[in-house]
């Protein structure tokens, strides 16, 4: 029966996904929130740029779910809120999910739930905690027939990396894309590795549907050339953030961006149309 509602997520010829996320509010970092200071301005332009889906929180989803009509991107619902992007960071680390987040998304009619899988190096404390919020949502995901995505990150010592920032070693993501489908994923949400060319073992250890998180903001080029290269290694589609919110075209970065995963653009191709735009 999840079926039914990751048909709203999926284009039905490619069998791909782009979600734009725009949850960058409910982790309380200022640094988080530049491009979509005015939410409702923000959720408007990207109906009318049209992307499958919209990853929004319970608090801002109703920006999106209030728009009339049946063309409007899917809803992705983020469900946990979690303090451990700050620089420095808080003597205590937390991750907690909403309690009724599954009836949530039910009333607000969302295609699928997102929680986050967090790995932080030394950190089991708040693993176990992800952990804690998974189970739980997949019981009521089960429940209620909800689609459960699971965003595993692996994330550099702090004292390293000036803020946990992302650890791209392919063996660590693989290992925790594969504890995601362990837990019951029914799509998956991961950072791409730094060898492009290792991401097939991850979309082989998640076993369903894999979307790649885009991350902080890149250069059009780069940005295009790696989506072209993860679609290559088998990505069902990507996450892209602050890539889109923060570009000063959204509508044409979506425009090329949908292209690619569902006409088949190049990148090369892709690019025309963000410079048109």
């Amino acid at each position: 029966m999840i079926d039914y509602r990751l048909n709203r997520l999926f284009n039905p010829t490619s069998g791909r996904c782009l979600d734009v996320a725009v949850d960058h509010g409910f982790f309380g970092e200022a640094a988080f929130i530049a491009g979509i200071e005015d939410m409702p301005s923000a959720v408007a332009r990207l109906v009318a740029a049209a992307p499958d889906a919209v990853q929004l929180t319970p608090g801002q989803a109703p920006l999106l779910q209030a728009v009339p009509g049946k063309a409007k991107p899917a809803l992705v619902l983020r469900t946990d809120v979690a303090n451990a992007y700050g620089n420095p960071l808080d003597a205590y680390i937390f991750s907690r999910v909403f309690p009724d987040a599954v009836e949530q998304a039910v009333r607000l009619d969302a295609s699928c739930v997102v929680v986050n899988l967090l790995h932080l190096p030394g950190r089991p404390d708040v693993r176990e905690a992800c952990i804690a919020n998974i189970m739980e949502l997949r019981r009521e995901c089960d429940r209620y027939a909800m689609p459960l995505m699971i965003e595993p990150l692996v994330m550099r010592d702090n004292t390293v990396a000036g803020g946990y920032m992302v650890d791209g070693e392919t063996q660590k993501v693989v290992a925790l894309v594969r504890q995601a489908r362990e837990l019951g994923a029914d799509l998956i949400k991961a950072d791409p590795t730094d060898n492009v060319e290792d991401y097939h073992l991850v979309v082989q250890a998640g076993h369903v549907p894999l979307l790649v998180r885009g991350g902080g903001r890149v250069s059009d080029e780069e940005l295009l050339a790696r989506t072209e290269a993860l679609l290559a290694q088998g990505a069902a589609g990507i996450v892209y953030g602050r890539n889109i919110v923060q570009h000063p075209t959204p509508a044409a970065i979506t425009t090329a961006l949908m292209a690619m995963l569902h006409d088949g653009l190049t990148a090369e191709k892709a690019l025309e149309l963000v410079t048109a735009g």
